[in-house]
C-alpha cells in the first residue's frame, strides 16, 4: 500500500514536497484555500516583481536619452498592467496545476485542519467536509501581511501590500511605513511609477539587518530620486483626511501624502489549524520547535515555508518541501544534505539590486572572526559603462586561511542573477582562486566577481 501524504497549503513548500513525494510513489493529497502556488508567492511575490520589471521599464525611457536616443513620451496604463500581472499569476497557477496533476496528485480546494493525530478533515469549497487519514503531514500554509492596532486598511487610500498591485490609482505622494525588504521594495516600485515617497524607518538607516555599507548605497538613491527619509521615527497612527492620509509618528512628526502602504512584516497563517489541540508544539503562531528534518514534537508531522519560522523566502520553503518530501519517502537513507540555511541566498529587487550569501562581514567582526573582505565597484568593468549604470560593487568574504569562500554581497545591477555565482561557491566550499581562475564572458558585469576574488 503507497504511503498517504497529506499536504496542508499549496504554496512552494507543499507543491514541491507533493510533486517529489508522488514522483517516488506516495499518495498525495493536497488541500490549497486560496490559489495553487502560494497566495504569498503568487498574490505577493511574483505581483511585486512584475511592477518592479514595469517600473524598470518605464524608468528606460528616461535612460534613452543618455544612451543616445530620444524617445516619445508614454504612461501607465493600469489596466493593462493589472491585466499583465492577472495573466502571470495564471500562467504559472496553471502549469503548477498541471505537473501535480499529471503525477497523480489529487487537490483539494478548501480549508484543511488537523481532527486527530492522523486525521485531516476538510471543509472544500463546494461547502462539504471530508476526513482523510494521513502516514505523514504538512502543514505549509504560509503567511499574511501584518496589520498593527493604529492602522486600518481600506484598500484605498490605507493600503496592504496585497492591494497595491496595483492599486486603483498610482498615488501622488505614497507614505510607506515599514524599511524592511519590503519597504524598499515598494518605495523603488511607486518612484519607477511616478510617485513622489515618503519613508518612514523606525531605525538609524534602512534595511536594518543588512551590511551598512550596502544600505547606505540605497539610501543614497533614494535621497537622489527625492525619497524623504523619516528616520528614527516608529509610526503610532494612520488616519484619513480630506485630501489623502497622515502618518503620525511616535516623536510627533507627522507625514502626509495621497496614500500609505503597510510593510511591517507578516504573520503566520496558523489559526484553526487544529495543531494546538493534537499536541504539536506552538510558539506565538509558529511551530515551537523542529529537527533538521521540520519534523515537529509529533515525528510523522512536518511544518515548511513561513510556518516554520525559518527565512521567509520562497526559494527555502521550496527546498524545505523537497527535502521533507524525501525524509518522508526515506530517500534520506541513502543520501541527503540538511539544509543550511546560513548559505541560502537573498535578494532585494530595488534599484540598484542588492543580494547577499553566506557570512556578512559585520557578523564576522561581531563574533570576532578573522575573515578576508575584498571588494571591487561595478565602476571598473567594462559592461557598467556600457550599461551606463556604475552602481554598486561587489564585496566578497573569505577565510584567510584556507582561501574558501565564505559569503558575499552585491549591489548594483542583476545582483540578483550575479549572487548565484557566491552561492554555488559557498554552498560547495570552493576557494576565492576558483573564481579568480574562471574564463569569464568579456564584457560583462560578473566579471566583477573574478576580480574581487583576485
Amino acid at each position: 500500500m503507497a504511503l498517504r501524504f497529506v499536504i496542508i497549503g499549496g504554496g512552494p513548500a507543499g507543491t514541491q514536497a507533493a510533486t517529489v513525494a508522488a514522483r517516488h510513489g506516495a499518495e498525495v493529497t493536497l488541500i490549497e484555500r486560496d490559489v495553487v502556488g502560494g497566495a504569498a508567492h503568487l498574490w505577493d511575490c511574483v505581483p511585486s516583481k512584475a511592477m518592479i520589471a514595469t517600473g524598470a521599464a518605464f524608468g528606460e525611457y528616461d535612460d534613452a536619452v543618455a544612451m543616445g536616443l530620444h524617445p516619445t513620451t508614454t504612461e501607465i496604463d493600469l489596466d493593462a498592467l493589472r491585466g499583465r500581472i492577472t495573466g502571470i499569476v495564471g500562467r504559472l497557477e496553471e502549469s503548477g496545476r498541471r505537473l501535480l496533476e499529471s503525477q497523480g496528485v489529487r487537490i483539494i480546494m478548501g480549508t484543511g485542519r488537523l481532527v486527530g493525530e492522523h486525521t485531516v478533515a476538510v471543509d472544500t469549497a463546494d461547502g462539504a467536509t471530508e476526513e482523510i487519514e494521513a502516514d505523514a503531514i504538512l502543514v505549509s500554509t504560509g503567511s499574511r501581511p501584518r496589520i498593527p492596532d493604529f492602522a486600518q486598511p481600506d484598500g484605498d487610500r490605507i493600503l496592504t501590500t496585497r492591494d497595491a498591485y496595483p492599486p486603483t490609482e498610482i498615488p501622488e505622494h505614497l507614505v510607506v511605513i515599514g524599511s524592511g525588504v519590503t519597504g524598499v521594495e515598494f518605495v523603488h516600485m511607486f518612484l519607477s511609477l511616478g510617485s513622489k515617497v515618503t519613508l518612514v524607518v523606525s531605525r538609524n538607516q534602512v534595511l536594518p539587518q543588512k551590511d551598512p555599507e550596502v544600505a547606505a548605497v540605497l539610501e543614497d538613491d533614494f535621497v537622489r530620486r527625492g525619497v524623504k527619509l523619516v528616520k528614527g521615527a516608529r509610526a503610532t497612527g494612520v488616519e484619513r483626511t480630506d485630501t489623502g492620509v497622515r502618518v503620525v509618528c511616535d516623536d510627533g512628526r507627522v507625514c502626509e501624502g495621497s496614500h500609505a502602504l503597510l510593510a511591517i512584516g507578516s504573520i503566520p497563517n496558523s489559526e484553526d489549524l487544529g495543531l494546538e489541540g493534537i499536541g504539536v508544539e506552538m510558539d506565538g503562531g509558529y511551530v515551537a520547535t523542529t529537527d533538521h528534518h521540520l519534523r515537529t514534537n509529533l515525528r510523522h508531522i512536518y511544518v515548511a515555508g513561513d510556518l516554520s519560522g525559518k527565512l521567509p523566502l520562497s526559494s527555502v520553503a521550496s527546498m524545505q518541501g523537497r527535502k521533507i518530501a524525501e525524509h518522508v519517502m526515506g530517500m534520506h537513507i541513502v543520501a541527503h544534505r540538511h539544509l543550511d540555511y546560513d548559505k541560502a541566498a537573498s535578494a532585494i529587487f530595488t534599484e540598484p539590486e542588492i543580494a547577499d550569501v553566506g557570512l556578512a562581514e559585520a557578523d564576522a567582526f561581531a563574533e570576532g572572526r578573522k575573515v578576508r573582505v575584498t571588494k571591487v565597484p561595478f565602476a571598473t568593468t567594462a559592461k557598467a559603462l556600457i550599461n551606463n549604470d556604475s552602481r554598486g560593487f561587489v564585496k566578497l568574504v573569505s577565510d584567510p586561511a584556507t582561501g574558501v569562500v565564505l559569503g558575499g554581497s552585491i549591489v548594483g545591477r542583476h545582483a540578483a542573477e550575479l549572487i548565484s555565482v557566491i552561492a554555488v561557491a559557498v554552498t560547495a566550499g570552493l576557494r576565492v582562486s576558483d573564481l579568480a581562475e574562471s574564463l569569464l564572458v568579456h564584457p560583462a558585469l560578473a566579471e566583477a566577481l573574478m576580480e574581487a576574488a583576485e
